[in-house]
């Protein structure tokens, strides 16, 4: 990563104090050229720094040196026009960057030109990604093109001396983009102070979108209930937990437990969304995370959000992604305006074209390492590194929800930021218009293309349909096994692994609902090895949205009072007493869907214990149970495992039996102890048949706390090392890297 980040500049101070010349300039695939001729104790000193003094956001991948037998007619150093040649390296493209401290100085200083400038940044922060338009990056391939130089900032972005010495974002409010409020029908509002008045607005309980790097916001006040109320009703969010944006760290431990790494991960570069345990102070509204223990909180990342917060009488804001359910988050004024009018009250609007629409990133931390739940904005599309070179470059297309596509080619794989659960037209059109930006940007020519098994997902149609217009091959990869691999891409193993997959469901390979296995996998090969008992989904997938079908399937020929406790929890079901006798009926017969989901036991627990009976978003009710079981006790429920089958039926029968005789966060811990350490012994056991000695668990429930901390007690506890994923999200997000990574080893496999 040389682009984007002030490197060049920093090649040239470098060079010139050592009174070497020559020139360095950007190449097409994002690999920077250096010549530099001079005093040869010079040149190794230069190169000397080059390595061991680098920017704080460079990275390389290698540095080719080469001598040039033909002298050059250098006269001085100096930063050439950048060229469209291809040089030696993977494309790297640079993400975003928070907004410096010395842009930040610059910003709340009164004498400084810049001070109270939105938009301030130099050649080491700002937007990138989402503003590229063409590679290599330059002035005139970003959106920044928009807006000519004024006299003062072309002085600077041609003084050597300068931080903004050819910095591409540079600007200032004589010739930048402009911020404007508006009312909600697009209206401009008359003031000369827009961030004052929107800061004003917002204390007294308005809702306004802001426009920021990578698409909209809609915030508001994080302490008035009224107005999150409202937001909940206006965006049809039910009670999915809103991220907020607070003012700095001392702000943020007045209502939140904050951690050293949370610490570094809350002010590094990127500025993901971390999610906190809430402290024992906690005071903002308890609609912001309705019975969590936990809130997902961000720092600001641009000079807008800064003065924002500064100008706030509250230091913390509601921030959430603008978008409805199952659609991209919006990045133009017009759609925003047309879209979001019934929502909010105001717009807070600016002039700067974003190319690539990017959420903010989220990521939690899990036995003390950083776990990915949404790896996007500060972090895409920075490639990771594979061991075997690809031999044709392929596009995956990930799952259905909570997707994110990677396109692999030479030694990397170049995962996309968060696209979302691509179920509607708006959210599939973004996917292939964002394939295909992502395509152009790299410059790769996709032969493959990879999708998941399950034969009705949106992804599995589009593959199909990109293979037949294209002329690539066509690949599928069950869902659990591309899991499994996206770990072996990211620990680059090279051998046998015990997998252990947990999440919601993925189709297997026996066209069964699977979602608790354990499996051999060496990445091409994969092998199902043990897996939870097989239950009845009632309903199929209305048993994900009310839990308690789970619940009824999974008790029916154990518990003799179940109808009874059915019908005491009639209110529970849509159609009352009805529903309850039909789906009675449905067991009866047979004919019920089976599924072996880790997430849909959780759901039966959770119901079980009276934490949530009827699911408003995905993950509900395993993350309202683990809030229950954070401050529980493990009573110890021994997993019964016949055939290398953990029996499930078991579980709840036992919670069903013993939920007025223990404590309910108790029965919450234990449940996710049973599932973890059955697992675990199953997996300990496949790697000591196998002879292996490593096990690896992925999938959505690896974000869970508790269920991977007993799971690597258990590990530890048998003599084996447990792998977790902390570059790849280990739930949907990240499977696409596993897809592309099986089909390359299956065409590596063919080739021999």
């Amino acid at each position: 990563m040389v682009q984007g980040i002030g490197f060049r500049p920093f090649v040239y101070r470098i060079a010139v104090k050592r009174n070497l010349v020559g020139n360095v300039r950007n190449l097409r695939d994002s690999s920077v050229e250096i010549i530099v001729q001079g005093d040869e104790n010079s040149i190794y000193s230069f190169v000397d720094e080059l390595i061991n003094n680098k920017p704080p956001l460079a990275l390389y991948e290698d540095i080719i040196k080469k001598e040039i037998k033909k002298e050059p007619n250098f006269t001085k150093f100096s930063i050439d026009r950048s060229s469209y040649e291809q040089g030696f390296s993977n494309i790297i493209i640079p993400p975003d960057i928070c907004i410096c401290n010395e842009c930040l100085k610059e910003l709340r200083s009164p004498k400084n030109n810049r001070y109270a400038y939105p938009f301030n940044s130099c050649a080491e922060c700002g937007p990138r990604y989402t503003i590229i338009k063409e590679l290599p990056y330059d002035r005139r391939t970003i959106t920044m093109s928009d807006f000519d130089l004024c006299n003062r900032c072309t002085s600077e972005y041609c003084d050597p001396i300068s931080r903004r010495f050819n910095a591409q974002t540079i600007s200032c409010a004589n010739c930048g983009p402009e911020l404007q409020l508006t009312d909600n029908k697009g209206v401009p509002l008359p003031t000369n102070d827009p961030l004052s008045l929107t800061a004003r607005l917002l204390d007294e309980g308005a809702i306004i979108a802001i426009k920021g790097i990578g698409g909209f916001h809609i915030s508001t006040s994080a302490i008035k209930s009224q107005s999150i109320e409202r937001l909940r009703n206006n965006k049809r969010r039910g009670k999915k937990p809103f991220a907020v944006m607070s003012k700095n760290i001392e702000t943020t431990r007045t209502f939140a437990i904050v951690d050293i790494m949370e610490e570094d991960l809350l002010t590094s570069h990127a500025r993901p969304i971390v999610l906190l345990a809430k402290s024992d102070q906690y005071y903002l509204s308890p609609l912001i995370s309705p019975n969590l223990c936990n809130i997902g909180v961000m720092l600001p990342y641009t000079g807008t959000q800064y003065l924002l917060l500064d100008n706030l009488a509250d230091s913390t804001l509601v921030m959430t992604s603008a978008n409805y359910n199952s659609e991209p988050i919006i990045k133009d004024n017009e759609v925003a305006i047309n879209k979001l009018s019934k929502i909010v009250d105001y717009f807070l609007i600016h002039n700067r074209e974003i190319v690539t629409r990017c959420d903010d990133s989220v990521v939690k931390v899990n036995l003390e390492k950083p776990c990915f739940i949404r790896r996007s904005r500060g972090y895409v599309p920075s490639p990771i590194q594979i061991r075997k070179s690809c031999m044709k470059p392929i596009l995956a297309l990930g799952a259905e929800l909570n997707l994110a596509f990677s396109i692999m080619a030479g030694n990397s794989v170049y995962m996309s930021h968060h696209i979302g659960d691509v179920e509607g037209v708006e959210a599939y059109l973004s996917l292939k218009d964002t394939i295909g930006h992502l395509i152009h940007l790299l410059n790769i020519n996709p032969e493959v293309v990879v999708c998941d098994l399950h034969p009705s997902m949106y992804t599995t149609r589009l593959a199909y349909m990109m293979a037949d217009e294209h002329k690539w091959s066509f690949m599928q990869v069950q869902h659990h096994h591309a899991h499994i691999a996206s770990l072996i891409v990211e620990h680059k193993l090279d051998e046998q692994i015990i997998g252990i997959a947990c999440d919601g469901i993925g189709h297997g390979y026996d066209g069964g609902a699977w979602g608790g296995e354990v499996m051999i996998c060496d990445g091409y090969h994969n092998e199902r090895f043990g897996h939870l008992t097989e239950q009845p989904m009632v309903g199929g997938d209305l048993a994900t949205f009310y839990p308690l079908r789970m619940v009824a399937g999974i008790l029916y020929r154990c518990a003799e009072d179940l109808q009874d406790y059915l019908y005491s929890n009639t209110d529970q079901f849509p159609s009352g007493k009805k529903e309850i006798e039909l789906m009675l009926e449905q067991i009866r017969s047979g004919k019920v869907p089976l599924t072996s989901s880790t997430g849909r036991i959780f759901d039966a627990v959770s119901a079980l214990l009276g934490a949530c009976y009827n699911r408003s978003y995905e993950g509900e009710p395993a993350m309202l149970l683990e809030s229950i079981a954070a401050n529980g006790e493990d009573i110890n429920i021994m997993p019964q495992i016949k055939d290398e089958i953990l029996d499930t039926t078991f579980l709840l029968d036992f919670i069903y039996n013993n939920r007025n005789k223990f404590r309910i966060k108790d029965l919450a811990y234990s449940a996710h102890s049973y599932l973890a350490r059955g697992l675990g012994e199953i997996a300990a056991h496949a790697a000591t048949c196998k002879g292996i000695k490593t096990i690896g668990f992925s999938g959505g429930v690896a974000y869970n706390k508790i269920f991977t901390k007993v799971l690597d007690e258990e590990i530890r506890r048998q003599g084996l090392k447990l792998l977790l994923q902390t570059r790849v999200p280990p739930g949907d997000g990240g499977i696409s890297i596993g897809q592309a990574y099986v089909a390359h080893l299956s065409i590596l496999d063919m080739s021999n």
